[in-house]
């Protein structure tokens, strides 16, 4: 319909010039001809209650709808206190990464990336092999939460997580619950031994960072190993873990599957995550 309000929605973030997002929304807008925009709003922490707010006037202002927006560091716990709702997913893992502006104009915070993981997962793998299993999770940030409850709700056993901080391995053991436990950084080569699943949700390994030092010599051949980090695409570990036939997952699978959810909500399109999305969200990062 011609007359229809355009509808707006973004992500914010301080810093956000980084951000994939606005390419990879930005394709599915064009893909399935919606009169809509999807646009990246730095904002600081202490700002967010107040963003909400003026972009609905700014919107409502050039004709349009403010509908929602995408959440990334560091405002994905400061988004508590600022959302009317908070959708169970966001309550799990304790983060949001996703807001949707309701007919009423109430803000409701959900979080994606544990279904986009899962979904990422399920590309590769039959992931209802994995119940019964035991997870090893290296890193105890926002990622590894999300990772972490993902893991559980397919119904892993035991959930190891490898921290160098173990006081906060110890922590997000503890919210996931009883098949948690935390495990010392130092033996984390030895705890891969019947392992059924490895991921990695720190920054190792990733451009300009050091790389993860870690032996896969005793995860069993029949374990996925999975890399939430996707520059460079094919990590080191990755690398490795295909070369002695394991089944390896890239972290970028994650990243687009996560937006899924967003894009539904926002503009009413379920969008299809396939290789020419994929392609394209890779041109962009030859720039980054």
């Amino acid at each position: 319909m011609t007359d229809e309000k355009r509808k707006i929605a973004g992500v914010m973030g301080w810093p956000i010039s980084h951000s994939l997002s606005p390419r990879l929304h930005g394709y599915w807008i064009e893909k399935y001809g919606l009169n809509a925009d999807y646009r990246a709003w730095p904002v600081k922490p202490e700002d967010l209650s107040e963003t909400f707010s003026q972009l609905k006037e700014d919107c409502a202002a050039e004709g349009g709808v403010f509908r929602g927006t995408n959440l990334t560091i560091p405002l994905k716990e400061t988004a508590f206190d600022v959302v009317d709702i908070l959708d169970p997913s966001a309550k799990r893992i304790g983060a949001v990464n996703t807001v949707v502006v309701g007919e009423d104009g109430r803000l409701t915070g959900r979080n994606t990336d544990g279904a986009g993981f899962t979904d990422s997962l399920g590309e590769e793998v039959d992931v209802t092999t994995l119940s019964g299993g035991t997870a090893l999770i290296l890193g105890a940030g926002g990622a590894s939460r999300a990772v972490a409850v993902a893991l559980s709700d397919l119904g892993l056993e035991k959930i190891i997580i490898c921290n160098r901080s173990e006081a906060r391995a110890e922590t997000l053991a503890g919210h996931i619950g009883d098949i948690a436990r935390a495990g010392p950084w130092d033996r984390r080569s030895s705890l891969l031994e019947g392992a059924d699943i490895l991921v990695n949700c720190t920054s190792l390994g990733m451009t300009g960072q050091p790389p993860l030092e870690i032996s896969l010599g005793g995860l069993k051949k029949t374990a996925v190993v999975s890399d939430i980090v996707y520059v460079p695409l094919e990590t080191d570990l990755l690398k490795r873990a295909r070369r002695q036939g394991n089944i390896a997952v890239d972290g970028l699978g994650m990243l687009l599957h996560q937006a899924k959810a967003g894009f539904e909500a926002w503009f009413g399109v379920t969008p299809e995550v396939d290789d020419g999305l994929r392609r394209h969200v890779l041109d962009g990062l030859k720039g980054k």
